[in-house]
């Protein structure tokens, strides 16, 4: 018998899986579609934020190895800024026209230590001097390894690799391009953790449980999350600093947790703008440009990732080829410039700020521009961009944790175009995945045991060349994957079906979907002139 207070049988659509989406539904602005302009202006200065992060650790890391003061730091960080400004919005005019904000690479950052460490510059002992040589050393590295990227995307030869590239063998690239940073989340949390944890709990509290808690009419508290909780807990780092609850602890905790050491603010000049060849004339050495010409190889795969995510995360279509191509090439040309203005880096999509989109769910280009505006105008400005770069780094950490989870599954995402009960399938999504956390993690532990990787010749650019692509995650989760799934029994029809292949058959041409059109063509009627294919 029965009882009454039996469950009803389940409704016919609830038993179907959910509908495979081209465009990510409840996105609140895509590319096209601006929010009102205050609103744009605060969610442009929330990116500047967002992305100041990855412009001050990396020039904070390599800086003081170059023999730099804090004014060297101050003026790299604000030639850093300014050029990615310049990237930002060429990428978003003419580039993939995407949401996408150019920023530093880290992958870039073992070739460049190499070439500081590089035995012509150990004799030098004028700490400026020696500064301003291998700065000159990077900027020629630079100039050579850009090369790469502008002829594979302009040429259309990286147009032609993307076309093989399927929602399964996209999976690994995606996914490890935001969980393979995992080292840059929590660890930097734990360096201060009385302001790193609260970051993270605040930030959760208010983009995921206080829109529910509290409605308003329009979103409030999840769009603009990073600006209150950045300010809150800064203020709270602010009283800690100045109660002198640090004024004995280690050197280390100081350096991480105080508002005042950073040494950016005393070292930027109060207006400065940032020019070419502002060190001096570069300085070339072949084997150092071949080492970083592979680093900017591998920076050039792990963006083709991220800029797959941010179409996503902008409610676009998936990328055309041919779009990723031009992206690619100009991704190039930002690389070149910040070799010319002499920034120690090169130039990628910014992981955390494509993150960003999705927390906000806000995929404007209008809002990424207004950011480039900001960038520019800080950089130019060194005393009141120093003050935001002074905030503790942990607070950043604190902000990845979400932003390259959001990557992370993304990259998941694109799972429900495959046939998740094909062998196949989980054997290529589950090899590249292992193989892409544990052939760089051999390749990190070792250097950090033998002070060197693996590869370990007496030609330091071909240890480089080799040791740089192996200890990216996901450069080599993106290579597994894709290798295996363009050889693995392609001829089989199922095969095609099972990789969801024919989910992006439409968006392999710029010109079989209306929708490209829309997204991804160039302003000022430029298409006539530069044809998409």
């Amino acid at each position: 018998m029965a009882g009454g207070g039996a469950a009803p049988p389940p409704k016919q659509e609830e038993m179907h899986p959910h509908a495979v989406k081209d465009q990510l539904p409840s996105v609140s602005y895509c590319i096209t579609s601006p929010p009102p302009w205050p609103e744009a202006v605060i969610l442009g200065f929330q990116h500047y934020l967002v992305m100041l992060g990855t412009s001050v650790i990396i020039p904070s890391a390599l800086v003081p190895q170059m023999g730099g003061g804090n004014d060297e730091k101050a003026r790299v960080i604000q030639t850093l800024l300014f050029v990615a400004g310049i990237n930002t919005l060429f990428q978003s005019f003419f580039g993939t026209r995407l949401p996408a904000v150019m920023g530093g690479s880290y992958t870039v950052v073992a070739p460049t230590i190499s070439i500081i460490l590089a035995g012509r510059y150990s004799n030098e002992t004028d700490p400026h001097e020696k500064f301003l040589r291998t700065m000159r050393g990077t900027q020629g590295a630079f100039i050579i390894a850009s090369t790469i990227q502008i002829i594979l995307g302009f040429s259309g030869l990286w147009r032609n690799v993307v076309r093989l590239l399927s929602p399964l063998s996209a999976v690994p690239l995606i996914s490890l391009a935001g969980f393979g940073l995992y080292e840059l989340g929590f660890p930097g949390v734990a360096k201060c953790v009385e302001i790193g944890l609260p970051e993270i709990i605040l930030l959760l509290i208010f983009s995921q449980y206080l829109p529910h808690l509290i409605h308003v009419a329009k979103p409030v508290f999840d769009r603009f999350a990073v600006i209150f909780t950045i300010a809150i807990v800064w203020l709270y780092a602010y009283i800690l600093t100045v109660s002198g609850a640090y004024n004995n602890a280690p050197l280390k905790t100081q350096v991480h947790c105080r508002v005042d050491r950073s040494g950016l603010i005393g070292g930027a000049p109060w207006i400065r703008v940032p020019y070419p060849f502002q060190w001096g004339a570069p300085t070339f050495d072949a084997g150092e440009c071949f080492a970083m010409m592979m680093a900017s190889f591998v920076a050039l795969v792990e963006s083709t990732g991220t800029f797959v995510a941010v179409s996503r995360y902008a409610s676009a279509t998936m990328i055309p080829p041919s779009i990723l191509g031009r992206g690619i090439g100009w991704q190039g040309i930002g690389t070149l410039l910040g070799a010319f203005f002499g920034t120690a880096n090169g130039t990628a999509v910014s992981v955390e700020n494509a993150g960003l989109l999705a927390l906000t769910h806000v995929g404007s280009r209008r809002v990424v521009q207004i950011s480039a505006g900001f960038m520019i105008f800080f950089s130019i400005l060194g005393k009141f961009g120093a003050i935001f770069a002074s905030i503790p780094l942990p607070i950043f950490a604190a902000l990845y944790c979400i932003f390259f989870a959001y990557i992370g599954a993304c990259g998941l995402s694109f799972l429900q175009f495959c046939n998740l009960n094909s062998f196949r399938t989980k054997f290529i999504v589950g090899f590249s995945f292992f193989m892409g956390l544990s052939v760089p993690q051999y390749f990190n532990e070792y250097t950090s045991v033998a002070g060197h990787g693996p590869v370990h010749t007496g030609a330091r650019w071909f240890n480089d060349m080799i040791n740089v692509p192996f200890s990216s995650k996901p450069f080599v989760a993106g290579i597994v994957g894709y290798f295996l799934d363009n050889t693995m029994h392609r001829r089989d029809s199922a095969v095609r079906r099972d990789r969801g292949y024919h989910w992006w058959d439409k968006f392999r041409s710029f010109k079989t979907d209306t929708r490209s059109e829309e997204f991804y063509s160039l302003p000022f009627n430029l298409n006539k002139f530069f044809p998409s294919v």
